[in-house]
């Protein structure tokens, strides 16, 4: 199902919330962004924050091969309906390179939170019903239940802050076929103690939401490790820091897991809704 995605996009991509805008003077320089990380090798870019498929346009005008996708849209945000109508018109515009992310976001994010696995499952039922193909959506998976559903009911998942032993289990689960896309964060900082501070700025957010912190303890870390802003074992697992040779090391322990494309996310100095484009060179020539 998924094999014509997994080439398109290939082993690499960008994960950014600077690259989802809705501030009109901001498009030319998303357009000019996308036309370098296309240039770059760079066979995705995914956009950060609750996105949707009309954040992916100014990035699909400026291109013609680079993959978009939203990661993730809440399914509390934007209604079916409307998602399959948003995807059915930036397909027509720009057939195969557009691919709808999915999650059910957290309770402290959505007033509307009940019952989130039913509501994927029924948000999807209606997306079907709409035409939206199966192999074109994918699921931020984390626990069992959703990666058997990215498994059946979509081209894969895209797990966010997770571990390559993380990596591992869901390519158990997925079977060899569908897509696995990690999310990883990427320190270029090679400053021990300035690398953890960075990581943990960034980290801050996520350890106070449920649905990332279950994960964590699911995958063997304990309540210590998620206090005072993360233990550096917690930090060294869902972050590659250090020089090219580290960063680079980390990087392939996804893939060596059963990753078939990472999704990277650099952290560093530069305001999170920024364009970290000399990061992303910098990240481009390390992986060439």
């Amino acid at each position: 199902m998924s094999d014509a995605l997994k080439q398109a996009i290939g082993r690499y991509g960008v994960w950014s919330v600077g690259l989802r805008s809705e501030d009109p003077a901001r498009r030319g320089e998303l357009t000019e962004a996308a036309a370098e990380l296309q240039e770059l090798g760079y066979g995705a870019a995914w956009l950060g924050g609750s996105s949707a498929a009309h954040h992916a346009v100014p990035l699909l005008e400026g291109t013609d091969r680079l993959v978009v996708g939203t990661s993730i849209q809440s399914i509390w945000q934007y209604e079916a309906d409307a998602s399959a109508a948003a995807f059915a018109e930036v397909e027509a515009a720009h057939p195969g390179r557009f691919v709808l992310g999915l999650g059910v976001s957290h309770a402290k994010l959505a007033d509307q939170y009940r019952r989130p696995y039913s509501a994927l499952v029924a948000y999807l039922d209606a997306l079907d019903e709409a035409g939206v193909p199966a192999d074109r959506r994918v699921l931020a998976a984390l626990g069992p239940k959703v990666l058997e559903l990215s498994r059946d009911r979509a081209a894969g998942a895209v797990p966010y802050l997770v571990t390559a032993e993380h990596t591992a289990q869901a390519r158990e689960i997925l079977g060899a076929g569908p897509l696995l896309a990690p999310e990883l964060k990427v320190v270029p900082e090679t400053d021990p103690a300035r690398a953890r501070s960075l990581a943990r700025e960034t980290l801050a957010m996520y350890l106070a939401l449920p649905n990332y912190t279950n994960n964590l303890l699911r995958l063997g870390f304990t309540e210590d490790d998620l206090a005072d802003g993360g233990s550096d074992h917690l930090v060294d697992a869902v972050f590659a820091w250090g020089d090219e040779n580290r960063i680079r090391d980390r990087i392939n322990a996804f893939h060596e897991a059963g990753a078939d494309h990472v999704a990277l996310q650099v952290v560093d100095e530069s305001p999170r809704d920024g364009l970290q484009r000399e990061s992303w060179r910098r990240l481009a020539y390390l992986l060439a």
